[in-house]
């Protein structure tokens, strides 16, 4: 299936700040990997600008902010699937940041809660080109329909 045949019953607009605890308290004391740079970084921390939603994103009337999010996908931890699942949603559009990590764990989770996953090549970004290519060419395609944010907009109106 394109984006051009995507079925219509899809909308719901999200938002999933991931935040953590003063001093990251959520974290092992010895982390490593993504959340070790997290935690001495002291990154997204409740109440800072770099947990928050940025102003051109801020959530409109009607938007529905997801809980919980302490990690690096957006459903584990938070009501993102009861939200989904609630309002009858069965496809979900994403892109986001960090392409090779919040938005493949998030998407591969969608995929297999058995979500139609639609994922933005040109909304999602990765700290390095080879990184974001590797991610598309390898992983999208397994677990979700590759697509551009022009294509759903023409299909979604």
């Amino acid at each position: 299936m394109t984006t051009a045949t995507m079925p219509r019953e899809y909308v719901l607009r999200k938002q999933h700040p991931i935040g953590f605890n003063a001093g990251h308290p959520e974290i092992s004391k010895n982390p490593y990997g993504i959340l070790a740079g997290v935690k001495e970084g002291a990154a997204f921390q409740d109440g800072e600008w770099g947990a928050a939603i940025c102003d051109t994103m801020a959530p409109a009337e009607g938007d529905i902010v997801v809980k919980g999010k302490g990690g690096l996908c957006g459903f584990k931890s938070t009501n993102l699937d009861f939200v989904l699942r609630q309002n009858e949603i069965k496809n979900v559009i994403m892109g986001g940041f960090l392409t090779n990590c919040c938005v493949e764990s998030t998407m591969r989770t969608a995929y297999e809660n058995g979500y139609k996953v639609y994922t933005l090549k040109d909304c999602c970004a990765a700290t390095s080109q080879a990184a974001q290519d590797a991610a598309i060419e390898h992983n999208f395609g397994m677990f979700s329909i590759p697509s551009v944010s022009s294509e759903l907009i023409d299909t979604i109106g």
